[in-house]
């Protein structure tokens, strides 16, 4: 499902890189003038009618943040925050709603909401949630990303690296390495030099960042047992 156009004016075609504030409100003439306000702002808006809607039309991967009304037929505003948790999905949200309530409040924002507005809020007030929702977007995709390039560099690796790379990122030193794997020493170096070289880094500060970076899991699967 499109996006409904606007009186008067149509939100250009958003490209598929360009931040989308995605705006979800029952109230037509809410959606008309958020759309209209974050048109002369600059920003892409695309605004829908229920959550229902806004699920079909599949523009929840896309780079941006969502403007979302509390209390709506069907879903609200929290049940999507909500669905969007349970399903790994970290899009910025910003509640708008005229219903709003402290419980409430705490809800959304112990749930990672940017932030919670009452209505009418002032034009710039809401400009400023929008643009903190987009840049804290492209921030979580910069992470998403180093994440992704290192542990596509990690699954180059020999499962004997991952287990000098793991050593290492654990402070031990080549001998310690060395014999806990009953290998020598040469060969941890070995391993180390192709570690580095693998996952693209060029000092050992480097590598641990590298490490760290990975999700918790692959890091502390299977690391080896000392050989005594």
């Amino acid at each position: 499902m499109r996006a409904e156009p606007m009186h008067g004016r149509r939100p250009p075609e958003p490209e598929p890189d360009r931040p989308l504030v995605l705006i979800c409100d029952d109230d037509a003439g809410v959606r008309e003038g958020l759309s209209e306000l974050l048109l002369s702002a600059g920003f892409t808006p695309a605004a829908f009618a229920s959550t229902r809607d806004l699920l079909d039309a599949g523009l929840l991967d896309r780079p941006g943040c969502l403007v979302l009304d509390v209390r709506m037929p069907g879903a609200s505003g929290l049940d999507l925050q909500h669905r969007l948790a349970e399903s790994g999905n970290g899009k910025p949200i910003v509640f708008l709603t005229g219903h709003g309530d402290i419980p409430m409040t705490v809800q959304a924002m112990r749930a990672g909401a940017v932030d919670f507005l009452t209505k009418p809020v002032r034009d710039q007030t809401l400009l400023d949630a929008v643009a903190a929702g987009i840049a804290l977007d492209a921030t979580r995709r910069r992470e998403a990303a180093v994440v992704r390039r290192t542990v596509e560099r990690l699954a180059t690796m020999t499962p004997r690296e991952r287990e000098v790379l793991q050593e290492v990122a654990h402070g031990r030193l080549n001998k310690q390495i060395a014999f806990d794997l009953g290998i020598s020493e040469v060969t941890v170096k070995l391993h180390r030099g192709n570690a580095m070289r693998k996952m693209g880094a060029r000092s050992l500060g480097e590598l641990i960042r590298a490490w760290v970076a990975l999700p918790a899991p692959l890091r502390e699967a299977g690391r080896p047992a000392a050989v005594h």
